[in-house]
């Protein structure tokens, strides 16, 4: 293993779908922001791809194999080289299972950047798994690139944050500030509750406002100090009472970015994500990054 290897860079994992495609560009000028590698990684598993490839190609098998991995990485740093005119790009073929390989990548990387689909059915269903996997247990911010496609670098949405009130979401807080202000983007920050529920008796309006006061002040209490460490960023505080996902998917809808916490723990346990964090990975309209507080790091994103 080189020293070069050891460098913090941005990795994208790169399949050849356009869902990787759209992950490259995104990594690239994430890449580009931050003074940083970009890393192209391609991963692949022979009994895998012997299931959904060609079988029969006997001793040429892995040949054309290895050769349509290179291709795919050359392609991709192409792409990114006309996104981000001047990367220092590098690309890697790696045989192993995606999820493993990309989860050792994500020990060294500064960020890891995936698509949420893959090339075909199988593909794609195994995509999505490595997306879920890696936004579990990924020991670096991962973001899982969803939605339409912008140009990142005239995109005006805000950054939206989840804030729960638990400590799980203070490492999203820090992601989220950091990169809302190196975007000069506004700042969401969302907070949504429940209305408690006792039987069919409507809940008596007091209690209500009981409850939306306390929400109120753990949203308040999340914030505080953020806002004299990140003067440059407008920070819009919305405290809702609806459900987490369906809170967020709709400050979604115009955000360049949304950033959200895990509860992953590893490779099994952590595939279940939370249950906010693991629905919006897979339906949210923009792009998302997960962020585990164990593990995470302040990012300037595209």
């Amino acid at each position: 293993m080189t020293a070069q290897h050891h460098r913090r860079t941005v990795v994208v994992g790169v399949d050849g779908s356009e869902e990787a495609l759209r992950a490259v560009r995104w990594g690239a000028v994430a890449a580009a922001r931050r003074h940083t590698p970009l890393r192209l990684v391609h991963a692949f598993d022979w009994a895998v791809d012997r299931v959904v490839g060609q079988p029969g190609l006997g001793e040429d098998y892995h040949d054309i194999l290895l050769a349509n991995g290179r291709r795919l990485l050359t392609e991709a740093a192409d792409l990114a080289e006309g996104h981000a005119p001047g990367i220092e790009i590098e690309e890697q073929l790696i045989v192993g299972y995606p999820i493993e390989v990309l989860g050792d990548e994500s020990r060294r990387a500064e960020m890891l950047v995936v698509g949420d689909r893959g090339l075909t059915r199988f593909a794609e269903l195994l995509a999505g798994s490595v997306a879920t996997a890696l936004a579990a247990h990924g020991e670096c911010p991962v973001v899982v690139t969803r939605g339409l496609e912008q140009e990142t670098s005239d995109a005006a949405g805000p950054v939206v944050v989840g804030v729960d009130g638990t400590p799980v979401s203070e490492a999203a807080i820090a992601f989220a500030f950091e990169t809302a202000s190196a975007l000069h983007a506004p700042l969401v920050a969302v907070h949504a509750w429940m209305t408690p529920l006792v039987g069919t008796v409507p809940v008596d309006p007091v209690v209500l406002a009981a409850v939306e006061g306390a929400a109120n002040e753990i949203l308040a209490e999340r914030l505080a100090g953020w806002g004299e460490k990140y003067p440059d960023v407008a920070v819009r505080r919305v405290v809702v009472n609806d459900r987490p996902v369906r809170a967020l998917a709709r400050e979604a809808e115009r955000a360049q970015l949304m950033v959200v916490g895990s509860r992953g723990h590893g490779l099994v346990a952590g595939m279940v994500l939370g249950s906010v964090s693991h629905v919006l990975v897979h339906r949210a309209p923009c792009p998302v990054a997960v962020i585990r507080p164990e593990t995470a790091t302040p990012v300037a994103l595209p």
